[in-house]
């Protein structure tokens, strides 16, 4: 006999619905471990219609472990903005998160076949499937990054309520509240004018070429003497720096200042040099390309469960 207890018992596990629950352990003949199985090939079923369909929303997420020498930051897509304030959905993006920290994972398909750290009975991708059918809608992980330091800290900063996720990797023999102001600036600057390169050291040659045949264009189609060309690219090459590349950019907080000039300020008020070594920004959706459809169409194809 299939008692209520067993069907809320199996929904908790699975997430599934409870009619969905109730005819799995019907057609198990009240086996919980196989009415699981039976929920989860469906669930595969049910996740694979709708794998087609554009996940540009989601969550960015950092977590920073509580020394802060150790953090990490992920992205985790969905189709609507519903979803992803859903407090399942919130909380394994936050558990994803966390994992990373301990992961030895490179890749997302790595990470994917790892035992879910809030449920070792699941890898990441059973769970994610899980996620899928009980939500409804097409779900990935996107990309993740994790950043370590022996001396200094790592800086987070989240905009927009997992809009943006900026880490910020700092040197420094020492540690103390100042360093921790000044990753929190850094780390806002970054998401704020969304630098290319950390600094023109880090410039590739390609984007480099390729923005100096646009500014010889430029200038030659403009009527510029081509002895002055080379002088006109020169300026041109020197405000790319300045706005692309992190360490050279005004400061957004006071115009007075580079960032490169407030933390060589910081690094004198600290008694120690800072150096900005790495930085990561993720933006939720940045280079998908969305679907447009309206909205009639939308609650149409959901009523006909497509």
């Amino acid at each position: 006999m299939i008692t209520a207890q067993m069907v809320k018992e199996l929904r908790e596990r699975t997430g599934a619905g409870m009619m969905n629950c109730k005819k799995a352990l019907q057609e198990a003949n009240g086996d919980a471990e196989k009415a699981v199985e039976i929920l989860r090939e469906k669930g595969l079923s049910a996740a694979a219609k709708k794998s087609g369909r554009i996940a540009a929303e989601g969550l960015v997420k950092t977590y920073v472990s509580e020394d802060g020498k150790t953090a990490s930051i992920v992205e985790v897509n969905c189709e609507t903005d519903f979803v992803a304030v859903n407090s399942d959905f919130v909380n394994f993006v936050d558990n994803l998160s966390k994992q990373i920290i301990e992961s030895n994972s490179s890749t997302v398909e790595e990470l994917l076949e790892e035992k879910y750290r809030a449920d070792d009975s699941k890898t990441v991708k059973e769970t994610l499937i899980a996620l899928i059918s009980k939500l409804g809608e097409n779900m990935a992980v996107r990309r993740f990054r994790k950043f370590s330091v022996s001396d200094g800290l790592i800086g987070s900063y989240i905009h927009g309520g997992g809009r943006i996720g900026v880490l910020v990797k700092l040197e420094c023999d020492k540690q103390n509240e100042i360093l921790e102001e000044v990753a929190k600036d850094v780390a806002m600057q970054a998401a704020a004018t969304n630098p290319l390169f950390l600094n023109r050291d880090s410039v590739d040659d390609a984007t480099l070429n390729k923005e100096k045949d646009i500014y010889r264009a430029q200038a030659l189609n403009e009527g510029k003497p081509e002895k002055i060309v080379d002088r006109i690219i020169n300026g041109k090459i020197k405000k790319y720096y300045k706005e692309n590349c992190l360490i050279e950019q005004i400061w957004v907080k006071d115009s007075d200042f580079t960032i490169d000039k407030y933390v060589k300020s910081k690094s004198r008020e600290i008694g120690a040099p800072i150096k900005v070594s790495d930085f990561v920004r993720f933006e939720k959706g940045e280079g998908i390309e969305k679907k447009k459809e309206d909205f009639a169409e939308e609650v149409r194809k959901q009523m006909e469960g497509k």
